[in-house]
């Protein structure tokens, strides 16, 4: 990763009976300009897409938009 760099961790793993990212995040965290921890990064705003991508297609079936 380089110095400065802004970095978005979206993968998920169990390791050790942990959840982590894709990234090493405490060997990466003093490199970057921002990074997302895992858990608790992007998960709530995928969370919140697809609530929305689901409330987007019941209006289309619906003949509301």
């Amino acid at each position: 990763v380089k110095e400065g760099a802004v970095v978005v961790d979206v993968g998920i793993a169990k390791l050790g009976g942990k959840i982590v990212g894709d990234v090493d995040f405490e060997n990466v965290k003093n490199r970057a300009s921002m990074i997302t921890p895992v858990p608790g990064g992007v998960g709530p705003m995928t969370v919140a897409m697809v609530v929305d991508n689901l409330l987007n297609a019941v209006k289309l079936q619906k003949c509301l938009v």
